[in-house]
């Protein structure tokens, strides 16, 4: 129970985690930009899963956005500020993309937003939710990285590494709070995500694929039990494990999936 509130919840994993929660009862505040998009899928929400869902429409790439969603984040409840609001119990950073372009080849504007939303947004919005959550002794931030943080694979792979790094940290920092922290490291997901970075699925073999519901599920069971690096399925354990032994020459000599491409 309690609320959740979750950065790209109207798409990929984010959608998942949307209605995932709200089956398990707990109300949302779901952000994303595409406002007539959030409107459709909280009104969906509501409907089946009978829960309060907040929208709040932001771009996390702006920095005025992203005060605005640290804001609510910071809500303690019962406060004349408040409004009445209830306080986040749940922060999953979920907001995030990637590109078929190389770094080299592609815009800057797009690396630096890339940053901006998977990077400094995440940072941001955990600092407000812990403010309160630490106040309160309870709460819990599932920070979405990927397998992809043990590769070379451009801007994305070292964005994921920082959110990886930077949630073994909170959880060390965290430790006897009453308050947990929670890496998502998976790897490939039938989602909407591949497609809109123009990368084909078919670059990739079936067997490399996992469903967004049982990542999802597992996420947040790890959650649930304080783990700090949540990797579903056995196969990626294993990846991520030879990952870490191979000599890093080795993992850049194999690691680099993006393709040249036009810039985004």
């Amino acid at each position: 129970m309690g609320t959740a509130l979750i950065t790209g919840g109207t798409a990929g994993l984010g959608l998942e985690f949307a209605w995932q929660l709200a089956t398990a009862r707990h109300d949302l505040v779901l952000v994303a930009r595409d406002v007539e998009r959030l409107e459709t899928v909280a009104r969906q929400i509501r409907v089946a899963a009978g829960v309060d869902v907040e929208v709040l429409p932001a771009d996390l790439s702006v920095p005025d956005d992203v005060a605005r969603v640290a804001r609510r984040l910071a809500v303690v409840g019962g406060r004349p500020e408040d409004d009445g609001l209830r306080p986040v119990g749940l922060l999953v950073n979920n907001a995030g993309f990637a590109t078929s372009a190389s770094f080299v080849e592609g815009r800057l504007s797009t690396e630096m937003r890339s940053v901006d939303v998977m990077v400094r947004a995440v940072v941001e919005l955990s600092h407000a939710a812990l403010g309160q959550m630490t106040q309160r002794d309870r709460g819990a931030i599932l920070n979405v990285a990927s397998v992809a943080a043990l590769t070379a694979g451009g801007t994305y792979a070292a964005a994921k590494a920082y959110v990886r790094s930077f949630t073994e940290g909170l959880a060390v920092e965290l430790r006897g709070t009453g308050v947990t922290a929670t890496v998502l490291c998976a790897g490939l997901v039938h989602t909407e995500f591949h497609e809109r970075a123009g990368i084909p699925e078919g670059v990739f073999p079936a067997w490399a694929w996992l469903d967004a519901p049982e990542v999802v599920a597992v996420a947040l069971a790890d959650v649930r039990r304080g783990v700090v690096i949540s990797t579903p399925s056995v196969r990626y354990k294993a990846a991520s494990a030879a990952l870490r032994l191979m000599p890093r020459w080795a993992v850049r000599a194999v690691g680099k999936y993006r393709r040249s491409g036009p810039p985004a």
